[in-house]
């Protein structure tokens, strides 16, 4: 075969050339189902603009974002610190942003990397079917960010900051942890059309005329005796979704900014449980590509090299005792863990037999590799398979820290026992109930003192810092309107250990 391109520079021609070398290993070779790919070249300030955005391509106006962007852009110019070379919309058609700075061969590292590796990941990872809709995201943020326009030119521009900052603060405790009905754009769209038909159908003039009409305060549903509306079901974890629907204070127009904040969160929810296994399928399908790109003499012996520097600093770790240790690089633990199942399934040897009985030697690492990343998660992903030779590679020890001793204790070791304690106390680190406290809310007396009721209980002894937890609560209180308190329990019992009361 004869080279897709030679040099540094690259142009449209050359780009959809490697774009279709790429796609012929991807599906053809690896089996990878994507969606189609929408490619876009953009410049080093449009790619700090959509870090501040979050990445996405739409997003509504907001002062933190602004903020985000002075001070990704002062680093970036100071030299403190890179650009991504792409970014990756979990959408469909899939969309890719790759920089204008970048060599062709970055350029074909990146489309292999975004356009099938990340664009796999996204299509089948269950996690993404079950809580994404990469048809309709684009639109409802099209929608999203007209309705907060709207608002700001018809409530002013710090009405619709208030909510907007106290919902950003509750993004944490705005998901839903289990499977609810899918978002839809129609049914958003169907449902705010219902919305206005009902005011429009329902205002008279005359009754603004009555004093207290129209005021923020009035209940606009009638509670039960028992001082629940309908529909209200305790505890619920999700806050957000408690106050866009039950809220005494928020005007409409407050709950659908709220929803909004909420959706978007609710669409990063799968992201941040999938970080390493996504970045590790990525990375496994742009060195496979590549390699085979350079085993076919498509790209020579100088880009396979420029490919390979780039590569390995993209799965360099830091050392535990380097200054810049910060934990686990997903990119290298990914990239190890599927180089180790490849390895696994074509070369097998006792202890792969022993600890990976189920595709160990079966000659066909990318189906288990394509099983793995539609099935699992990050946490399920570490424990299924991660095994011995990617613990002894990354020099893997468990340290038990005592608060009031000076040194560490070595807990586990690379043994058999210890090999499957260091596996699971890493995949620990990983689950969700980890990464954020679970605040539910257990009381709203909406017939009486309006007052919500949280709960949290110490899961593993861990407190609430009182500081952050006072600011964070503020905000609950704007959305709410009234009181709230949070309950601090002991894990496995009522036992009231703190309370914590704003309003």
């Amino acid at each position: 075969m004869t080279l897709l391109y030679e040099g540094n520079d690259w142009d449209f021609q050359k780009l959809d050339a490697a774009y279709k070398a790429c796609e012929e290993i991807a599906l053809g070779e690896l089996g990878l189902s994507v969606y189609p790919n929408q490619i876009e070249v953009i410049t080093s300030e449009q790619m700090l603009d959509a870090y501040s955005s979050v990445g996405l391509p739409l997003m509504y106006r907001h002062w933190s974002f602004g903020k985000r962007f002075t001070r990704d852009e002062g680093m970036y110019r100071a030299g403190h610190r890179g650009l991504a070379y792409e970014i990756v919309i979990n959408s469909n058609p899939c969309i890719s942003y790759v920089m204008e700075e970048n060599s062709m061969t970055m350029q074909t590292l990146v489309l292999a990397h975004a356009c099938f590796g990340h664009n796999h990941f996204f299509k089948n990872n269950h996690l993404f079917r079950q809580w994404t809709d990469a048809d309709g995201i684009l639109d409802y943020l099209a929608f999203a960010k007209k309705f907060v326009e709207e608002c700001e030119e018809r409530h002013g521009f710090d009405a619709v900051e208030r909510i907007l900052d106290a919902a950003h603060s509750l993004q944490g405790q705005g998901v839903h942890r289990y499977p609810r009905r899918k978002w839809r754009l129609a049914d958003e769209e169907r449902r705010a059309q219902d919305r206005r038909t009902h005011e429009e159908a329902t205002y008279d003039q005359l009754w603004t005329t009555i004093p207290g009409f129209g005021d923020p305060g009035e209940d606009r549903e009638k509670a039960e005796p028992g001082g629940e509306l309908p529909g209200l079901y305790l505890p619920e974890e999700n806050l957000l979704y408690l106050c866009e629907k039950y809220s005494p204070k928020l005007r409409p127009w407050e709950r659908e900014l709220v929803r909004i904040v909420r959706v978007i969160a609710q669409y990063f929810y799968p992201q941040m449980q999938t970080k390493m296994s996504n970045e590790g399928c990525a990375t496994s399908v742009h060195y496979a590509i590549m390699t085979r790109l350079h085993d076919r003499g498509q790209i020579d012996d100088g880009a396979f090299l420029e490919f390979l520097r780039s590569h390995t600093a993209v799965i360099s770790q830091p050392k535990f005792t380097e200054r810049h240790f910060s934990g686990w690089n997903p990119y290298a633990l990914g990239f190890a863990i599927m180089r180790d199942v490849e390895r696994a399934c074509l070369e097998p040897d006792e202890e792969d037999l022993r600890w990976f009985p189920g595709f160990a030697g079966n000659g066909d690492p990318w189906s288990v590799l394509r099983g793995a990343w539609a099935d699992y998660r990050d946490e399920s992903m570490i424990r299924q398979f991660m095994g011995p030779k990617v613990m002894r590679a990354f020099r893997m020890i468990h340290l038990a820290d005592r608060r009031n001793e000076d040194t560490y204790r070595i807990a586990d070791i690379h043994d058999d026992e210890g090999y499957r304690r260091i596996r699971g106390q890493l995949a620990d680190e990983y689950d969700p109930a980890n990464a954020a406290p679970l605040i539910e809310a257990t009381g709203a007396d909406l017939a009486g003192s309006r007052k919500l009721v949280l709960k949290y209980a110490c899961r593993g002894g861990n407190r609430l810092h009182e500081g952050s937890a006072k600011l964070t609560l503020r905000h609950l209180q704007i959305l709410w309107g009234y009181p709230v308190v949070l309950q601090e329990t002991e894990e496995g019992s009522d036992k009231v250990l703190a309370e914590l009361l704003v309003g």
